[in-house]
Order: C-alpha cells, then sequence, then structure tokens
C-alpha cells in the first residue's frame, strides 16, 4: 500500500502491543458460537468478558475459552453489572484468581436506565485496584478532567462513553472527546454508544487510539457482517486520520482551476 503501511501502524496498553485498534465484547450474542465467528469477522485481538455474565470456570457448561482461544487473543475482564466500587474490586481480583488476567476494565455504574459512569465509585475502585497491581483500562465521562485524574491514578487507558450504553446514538459530544484526548498521554479509547459503522469511522477520524464496542455487532440483523463493517471502518477512520483531512470551508473552491480555460 502507498502512503501509510497499515502494518506498522501499531498501538500497545500496558506494555502489550496490537495492530487492530477494534476491541468487542463477548455478550448478547444467541450462542458462542456466533460469538467466535463475530470476533473472527471483527479482525480484533482484544475481547472484554464480563466475568458476572459469562462462563469462564465451570466445565460442566459451554464455556468462552472453548470457541475464543485465550492463547489468540487477550482477554480483558470487566466489571459490567458493578454498582459499587466494592463490587468492581471484588470481581476482578476474583477473574485474577480464576484467570491470572492483570489487564482489566473497570466500569462502575450509575443506576438504570442512565447506567451513567458512577465517578466517584470509579475514582475509589481504579485507586485500590492500582494498589493491588492491576493494570487498569477505565471506563468512564466524558469529562477532561476525571480523565487527566484517572490518568494521574495510574490507569492505563481512558475510555469515555460515545454515548449510553447500549443505545447506539453514536458520538454524541465530540468536541468533548477532542478536549480530553489533548488531555491524556494514555491510551484514548471511546467505549458504549456506537451504533454503525460511520459513528465508528468518526470517532477514529477525531484520533482515538481505539473503539471497544459490544451491542452494535451483537444487536445487528447480522452479527458477523456487521463485525466486517466494524474492522473496516475503524481501519479507514484511522487512515484518515493519519493522512490529514482536508480543511473546512464556507463557500465552493472548484476542484478545477478557472484560469486557462479552453473559449
Amino acid at each position: 500500500m502507498d502512503g501509510i503501511n497499515a502494518a506498522d501502524d501499531t498501538w500497545s496498553v500496558a506494555g502489550r502491543i496490537f495492530h487492530s485498534r477494534l476491541i468487542v465484547g463477548t455478550g448478547r450474542y444467541k450462542d458462542l458460537p456466533e460469538t467466535a465467528a463475530a470476533i473472527e469477522a471483527s479482525g480484533a485481538e482484544i475481547v472484554t468478558v464480563a466475568v458476572r455474565r459469562v462462563n469462564l470456570s465451570d466445565p460442566k457448561a459451554p464455556m468462552l475459552q472453548d470457541y475464543v482461544d485465550p492463547k489468540k487473543i487477550t482477554y480483558l475482564p470487566n466489571t459490567a453489572g458493578c454498582f459499587t466500587a466494592n463490587e468492581a474490586v471484588r470481581t476482578l481480583r476474583l477473574a485474577r484468581e480464576a484467570g491470572g488476567w492483570n489487564l482489566v476494565k473497570l466500569e462502575v455504574l450509575g443506576p438504570p436506565p442512565l447506567l451513567y459512569p458512577d465517578m466517584p465509585g470509579t475514582f475509589e475502585a481504579a485507586a485500590a485496584l492500582i494498589k493491588d497491581g492491576f493494570e487498569v483500562m477505565v471506563y468512564c465521562a466524558d469529562d477532561p478532567l476525571a480523565a487527566r485524574r484517572l490518568q494521574d491514578l495510574g490507569c492505563v487507558a481512558i475510555m469515555p462513553l460515545g454515548a449510553p450504553i447500549g443505545s447506539g446514538l453514536g458520538l454524541q459530544n465530540p468536541a468533548m472527546l477532542s478536549m480530553i484526548m489533548e488531555n491524556v498521554t494514555v491510551p484514548f479509547l471511546v467505549d458504549a454508544g456506537v451504533g454503525t459503522a460511520s459513528d465508528a469511522a468518526i470517532a477514529m477520524e477525531l484520533g482515538c487510539t481505539a473503539v471497544l464496542l459490544n451491542s452494535a455487532i451483537a444487536h445487528a440483523r447480522d452479527p458477523v457482517t456487521m463485525a466486517k463493517a466494524m474492522k473496516y471502518a475503524v481501519q479507514a477512520g484511522r487512515l484518515a486520520y493519519l493522512a490529514g483531512r482536508m480543511p473546512r470551508r464556507m463557500g465552493a473552491d472548484p476542484s478545477s482551476p478557472l484560469t486557462g480555460l479552453i473559449r
């Protein structure tokens, strides 16, 4: 490929290097075979795993590991369904005991129906987990001050919502996301709210390190095809960001010169 060499365009978090800038979830699919097929189609190298909802340890029931090989795909345990700092910390400690996972995704949610990030609980849990030796990728509000505080605590990635979890509304506040990116140096991922491929492309065009999503694929009419769409959207958005878009302007600018015309 001319120009940017996509093979060299890697990113890293907590010392781990990845090529795909798309992270996908493992929940809400009709079954584990569909989960595996969608993940493969997405090209993702990291998958989030809701420790409280996905079977990781009972061999008498279908296990995710039988369909998604943890030797090939990085598992990112998360605290989906946790509404207090104590719940989140306890959940990830149990996950580490069960699978040895140290790189984790923290989310502490406020009550339904909003499920907005509970930032006091998030700060409390992040501090406890980091003290306990976890490498914490953290879901948070689209708040530059909160994001910077989480980075200063030692979080290895900042992951603000684009819109409420599962809403599919797309990026509701791209200006604020851009402000957060200007104030953090760790990887920056949009997490939650992506509904379709164009949303993922916009996130990458803004300069996000990567995009994390689940419902947009799992709730699509054809999850495997949507997974492919998300893969290409993230790639296209990243290339557009690297290429540098043309400046916006008010009024027209003819693509062909107006001088030297044939009369």
